[in-house]
C-alpha cells in the first residue's frame, strides 16, 4: 500500500500500513504487550536528603542507594502499568567522591562535570558505581540483589550500554582476567589506528577552553562528542574521550577487516551484562558508533540471549530503517519525530494535524518505535521552559502512548509533575533533573516518604495526577486495541468540519477484534464540544457494525450512548487540554 500525504480526498493517507513487515531472523519479538519503562536514577531516586545545596558535596547532599529500591517501591512502580525499569547511572562512572580507600583509582575533579559526574562518563564498564552502594565492597552483590528483587516484583531490568565514549581517565580494577584496558596497548604517536581504542591530537597537550587546574594528559585524546582537536569547550563532552571503531575520521576511510579490537572488547561487556540477567540494553547515541558494529555485535549477543531487547538512542529519521533491520536494535527512540511534534503543537501554537505527519513518516516501523514526554536529556513537562503546567499532560500523554502499539517511557517523577526548578549545582535552572550533581528529587522524595513509597508527602494535586498515569498506563496493556490493534487516523475526513478545529484537534480509532476505540484530544486550553465524522472505509477495513452502543470513557470512567457510524458523527466533550477513550464492543447488535 502507498501512503500519501494527507489531502481531503485522500482517504489511505489516514491507514497506518499494518501489513506484516518482513524482518531479520535476529528481530524476535517475544512479547505481543508493549514496554511501559519506567526510568529512575537511583543516585536521585531514593536520596531522602531534604537540605541539598548547590554544588553540595555527597556528605552534604547525601546519595540514593540500590537498596533503597525496595521490594515495596518496585511493586508500587509495577501498579503503575509498568513493565520495564531503566536504572540509570549504575555503571561506575567518573565522580568527584574519592573512594580510593576501596581501591578504586581517583578522579581529578577537572575533567568531572559536577560532584556526581556524568553517567555517561563511563571509568569502569565491568563495575557498579559506588556512590549507589550501602556497602561499597558488595557493590555488585547489591545490584544483583537489585535484578533480583525487579524480577521478583514482576518488572524486568533496562541499564545502559555506552559504547560511544569513556571517561577521559578509564579505568578498570575489577575486569575479568585477561581483559585489557580501553587503551592500553594504543599508539599514541598516532591520531588514528585501526588497532587503537582512542583517537589522539599528536604533540598536543589537552587544553580545553577553560581552567583545568593540574590535570594534564599528553597526547591529548579526541572528546566524546566527535571534538578532534585538544580546545574543547564547557559545551563539548570535555570530560569524556571518543572510543576509536574503525572509522578514521581524519579522511573518512573505514577500515573493518580485521575487526578492530574495540569491537571485541565491547563484545565482551554486552554479554558480560546481559549474563547478570537484565532484559535490555538502552544503547546511548548509536548513530555515532558505525552501523556495521551493531550489525556485527547485537546478533551474537542474541545467540545466547535471544529475548534481550536493545533499545537505541537516535536522532535522524533517515536512519531509523537502517538501525532496526541492519542494525537488528529492537526498538528506537522517535524524539525528533512524534516528540518533538507535540512539543511544538503543546508550546509553539503548531498544528495538530501535523501529528498525522508523524505515523506517516515511520509507516510501517511506527510500533519499533519508543515513545516518550520525558527523559533525562529532555526538559521536564511541567517546567516553565515547558508546557509549565502538569495539568495540561493528557492529550500529550494519550497520543504518544496510545497512537500506536510502540512501547512507551516515563521519567521518575514525571507522573508527579515535577517542575525541575532547582538549580543543582552544574546543572543551573534549565528545567531538566541533573543528571551530573548529588541531589534528590522533591516530587519523588515526598512520594517515597523515608522508603514507604505511599504517597504521604504529595499534595492532592499531585496524588490525582498519579492517579491519571496509573490510569492510562494501566490501559496500555489491558486494552488488546491498544498494544495490538490497527490505527486508522481520523483527520482527513475531519478538515473542514465545522464542529472540529484540526488545528486544536487529533482523532484516531484504535480497533481489535470486535472493540474499537476512538481517541481524541484537545490542545487547547478551551473545552471543546466535538462530532467527529468516522469514514465508511474505517468502518469497511475494520469490519465494525455500525449503530447505537453504551460505550465507556476508559480515562473517566463515565459511560453513555454512543452512535458509531459513517452516516452520523461522534458526538463528545473534551475539557481544556484534555483527551477521551471511548470504547465501543459491538459484539452484538447496537442499542436501537
Amino acid at each position: 500500500m502507498n501512503i500519501k500525504q494527507p489531502d481531503k480526498s485522500g482517504e489511505q493517507a489516514a491507514i497506518s500500513n499494518k501489513a506484516p513487515q518482513k524482518k531479520p531472523a535476529a528481530h524476535k519479538q517475544t512479547k505481543t504487550l508493549k514496554p511501559v519503562i519506567y526510568q529512575m536514577l537511583p543516585r536521585l531516586f531514593s536520596n531522602t536528603c531534604e537540605t541539598c545545596v548547590p554544588n553540595g558535596d555527597i556528605t552534604q547532599n547525601g546519595c540514593g542507594k540500590l537498596n533503597g529500591i525496595t521490594d515495596r517501591v518496585l511493586g508500587e512502580i509495577k501498579d503503575l502499568g509498568i513493565t520495564h525499569v531503566w536504572y540509570t547511572g549504575i555503571i561506575e562512572h567518573a565522580h568527584a567522591t574519592d573512594y580510593s580507600a576501596f581501591g578504586i583509582e581517583p578522579d581529578n575533579p577537572m575533567i568531572v562535570k559536577g560532584k556526581a559526574g556524568s553517567p555517561y562518563a563511563i571509568k569502569d564498564y565491568y563495575d557498579i558505581d559506588p556512590d549507589v552502594a550501602v556497602s561499597v565492597p558488595e557493590r555488585m552483590k547489591e545490584f544483583e540483589a537489585l535484578v533480583e528483587r525487579t524480577h521478583r516484583a514482576g518488572l524486568k531490568v533496562v541499564m545502559d550500554f555506552v559504547p560511544n565514549h569513556v571517561a577521559r581517565r578509564y579505568h578498570s580494577d575489577v575486569a575479568p582476567n585477561g581483559i585489557e584496558d580501553l587503551g592500553q596497548c594504543d599508539d599514541v604517536t598516532k591520531f588514528f589506528s585501526p588497532q587503537n581504542n582512542f583517537y589522539y591530537i599528536p604533540r598536543q597537550m589537552f587544553q580545553p577552553q577553560f581552567p583545568q587546574g593540574d590535570y594534564n594528559e599528553f597526547p591529548a585524546k579526541a572528546s566524546g562528542n566527535d571534538c578532534f582537536n585538544a580546545f574543547p569547550t564547557r559545551n563539548d563532552w570535555y570530560e569524556t574521550v571518543k572510543l576509536n571503531y574503525g572509522v578514521d575520521y581524519g579522511d573518512g576511510s573505514r577500515h573493518f577487516s580485521p575487526i578492530p579490537p574495540t569491537w571485541f572488547k565491547m563484545l565482551h561487556i554486552l554479554r558480560y551484562w546481559a549474563a547478570k540477567g537484565i532484559d535490555a540494553f538502552r544503547c546511548d547515541m548509536v548513530f555515532m558508533v558505525p552501523l556495521e558494529f551493531w550489525e556485527w555485535a547485537i546478533p551474537q549477543v542474541k545467540a545466547t540471549f535471544p529475548d534481550l531487547l536493545f533499545i537505541a538512542e537516535i536522532y535522524d529519521i533517515n536512519l531509523y530503517r537502517d538501525f532496526l533491520f541492519r542494525g537488528q536494535f529492537d526498538y528506537l527512540y522517535d524524539k525528533v519525530n512524534l516528540y518533538d511534534s507535540l512539543r511544538a503543537v503543546q508550546c509553539y501554537n503548531h498544528s495538530a494535524a501535523t501529528l498525522t505527519d508523524c505515523w506517516q513518516r515511520i509507516d510501517g516501523i511506527g510500533d519499533r518505535m519508543l515513545n516518550f514526554l520525558e527523559n533525562h536529556d529532555e526538559q521536564r513537562f511541567a517546567s516553565a521552559q515547558y508546557a509549565g503546567d502538569s495539568a495540561k499532560v493528557l492529550s500529550s500523554l494519550v497520543v504518544s502512548s496510545m497512537m500506536s502499539n510502540a512501547p512507551f517511557m516515563i521519567y521518575a517523577g514525571q507522573e508527579l509533575g515535577e517542575k525541575a526548578e532547582d538549580a543543582e549545582g552544574f546543572s543551573g535552572h534549565d528545567g531538566r533533573t541533573t543528571i551530573f550533581d548529588y541531589w534528590s528529587i522533591p516530587t519523588i522524595r515526598r512520594w517515597y516518604n523515608g522508603g514507604k513509597a505511599d504517597g504521604g508527602g504529595l499534595s492532592n494535586e499531585e496524588k490525582g495526577l498519579r492517579n491519571i498515569y496509573r490510569t492510562v498506563l494501566r490501559l496500555l496493556n489491558s486494552e488488546d486495541a491498544l498494544y495490538r490493534g490497527g490505527f486508522f487516523d481520523l483527520m482527513y475526513v475531519n478538515f473542514d468540519n465545522p464542529h472540529f478545529s484540526p488545528h486544536s484537534h487529533y482523532a484516531f480509532l484504535r480497533h481489535c477484534g470486535d472493540t474499537t476505540l476512538l481517541i481524541a484530544a484537545n490542545f487547547s486550553d478551551k473545552a471543546a464540544e466535538l462530532e467527529i465524522n468516522i469514514p465508511q472505509l474505517a468502518i469497511d477495513m475494520f469490519g465494525i457494525k455500525e449503530g447505537k452502543y453504551m460505550a465507556t470513557e476508559l480515562i473517566s470512567k463515565r459511560r453513555k450512548n454512543k452512535i458509531l457510524s459513517a452516516t452520523e458523527p461522534f458526538h463528545t466533550g473534551i475539557a481544556p487540554w484534555g483527551a477521551v477513550v471511548w470504547k465501543i464492543k459491538a459484539s452484538g447488535v447496537g442499542l436501537q
